[in-house]
């Protein structure tokens, strides 16, 4: 930036009246306190003394000026603009103000603002009074990275709306984006139009439903009221006015600012539900599975529950299988991340698991205790789950069988109190019920040892090492050891 403004018309009527009195020093600290910087140069532009006002700027400054060329602290592009300057206080006494940059001393750029002005004659020294800039310079940087932060945002809103409509134009589906207050079409796609028997562009703008039965459209108003209330609500049937094919119409709420609107989606139905009807057969064993006296869950790999019968929602305390769908069926289990775990495992190693005690959970706090069978089902890459999960609550309630090892353990145990130490009789109790421990965890696991460590919170080699310490020895069922190693 070469000129920053012209020279000042206005000036004292009676300098020497006023200011005759004005000595060195006086003067020095008048420039001093009004500019960020102040150079004295001689004729030949060699920095003769400098004074900084502003202490951050003295601190940013590379280096010591002082009995250096002035052109040699600036920055090359503007040099040009610091040779003007000097030229001009050479022809007048007051110069205007210049902007150039100066090195900083982390390697940064100082921009300032300069007027010259010459004393005593041709020959006299240069005053040269600064003005910093690095605030509007700061401020102005900020503008910038705004801006393009803003043109950045632009365009990455208008792909995404491209990818959008591109999308929305392409889907097989019928959909309509009506508004939520009014129940009016804002968009609809191709597939809508030919579906309502419409152009999409005729549909916009009319109310929804139109066109349905008496029947459809209640059903219709019904959801909508639902979904604008609560959010989510099932999916009803529908069927238009002149045809006789049902549609499936969904629908959820879409929230944009300070506007809602309705995504809305219709499927025609009859062509499906007369070709994927099940069997006479599938249809009894589906409802003997809703009505089972056991509670029933169907999940996905990952645990997570794509399905469940009533008596599951029961245990469970849900109000209806919606909430429950999506869900970890570890969150009712009675050990978050350990029974899931270890049924899991077991599924995909053995594809049953059988008469797994646990505890189920419900969402009011109830625990009720229960037993697992568990069966995996290849679907294509990826296995479903079923689990079977029975209340044993009032079986378990009577007092368990003590094995006669157990009794004739702790008779020894009795036995030896008063001759023995207690201190050696806690470390072999400690050993035994280690021992028990292990042993239970493994019969639980069905002689899984991943499982089993994970049951009893060791890692597999303190596993090993205190079966190999023990002597315990697996069942005749048990898997090989390389089975369990990952």
């Amino acid at each position: 930036m070469a000129v920053e403004g012209p020279v000042a018309v206005t000036a004292f009527s009676a300098p020497n009246e006023h200011l005759g009195t004005l000595d060195a020093a006086t003067a020095a600290a008048l420039i001093e306190g009004l500019a960020d910087v102040a150079v004295v140069l001689d004729a030949a532009g060699t920095v003769r003394d400098v004074s900084f006002g502003n202490a951050d700027l003295r601190s940013d400054v590379d280096a010591d000026w002082i009995g250096e060329p002035w052109l040699t602290s600036v920055s090359l592009d503007t040099r040009p603009n610091l040779e003007a300057l000097l030229d001009e206080v050479r022809q007048v006494p007051v110069t205007r103000w210049r902007q150039v940059t100066h090195r900083g001393a982390r390697g940064n750029e100082i921009p300032i603002q300069y007027r010259a002005l010459r004393l005593k004659g041709d020959d006299g020294p240069i005053v040269a009074v600064g003005r910093s800039l690095q605030g509007m310079a700061a401020l102005q940087q900020q503008l910038i990275d705004a801006q393009q932060a803003l043109e950045r945002d632009y365009w990455r809103f208008r792909q995404v709306e491209t990818r959008y409509r591109l999308l929305f134009r392409m889907v097989s589906e019928a959909i309509l984006i009506i508004d939520a207050p009014t129940q009016r079409v804002v968009e609809a796609n191709p597939a809508a139009g030919q579906l309502l028997g419409e152009a999409p562009a005729r549909i916009i703008g009319r109310p929804f439903p139109e066109g349905f039965d008496t029947e459809g459209t209640q059903a219709i108003n019904g959801l909508l009221a639902g979904v604008r209330a609560a959010g989510r609500a099932d999916d009803v049937r529908a069927r238009l006015i002149d045809g006789a094919e049902d549609f499936l119409v969904a629908a959820s709420l879409l929230r944009q600012e300070n506007a809602s609107f309705l995504l809305v989606r219709l499927s025609p139905i009859l062509a499906e539900s007369a070709s994927s009807a099940p069997p006479d057969a599938k249809v009894r064993y589906l409802r003997v599975l809703e009505e089972a006296p056991d509670g029933v869950v169907i999940t996905d790999a990952d645990g997570r529950v794509l399905s469940a019968n009533a008596t599951f929602l029961s245990l469970a305390e849900i109000a209806t299988e919606q909430q429950a769908r999506g869900e970890s069926l570890d969150r009712w289990l009675g050990r978050p991340g350990v029974d899931l775990s270890v049924l899991m495992a077991n599924l995909r190693q053995y594809t049953t698991v059988r008469l797994f005690a646990t505890l189920l959970r419900g969402e009011y706090g109830t625990t009720t205790d229960v037993e697992i069978s568990a069966a995996a089902v290849r679907n294509g890459e990826r296995p479903y789950f079923g689990f079977f999960i029975r209340d044993v609550g009032r079986r378990l309630h009577s007092e368990p069988p003590v094995s006669p090892e157990q009794t004739r353990w702790l008779d020894q145990l009795t036995e030896r109190v008063g001759r023995v130490p207690l201190k050696e009789l806690v470390r072999e109790s400690t050993d035994t019920i280690e021992r028990l421990c292990i042993e239970a965890a493994l019969k639980l696991t069905g002689d899984n040892r991943a499982s089993a460590a994970e049951l009893l919170g060791l890692s597999r080699q303190s596993l090993y090492v205190k079966i190999d310490r023990y002597g315990i020895v697996a069942d005749h069922h048990a898997a090989p050891a390389s089975a369990e190693e990952p």
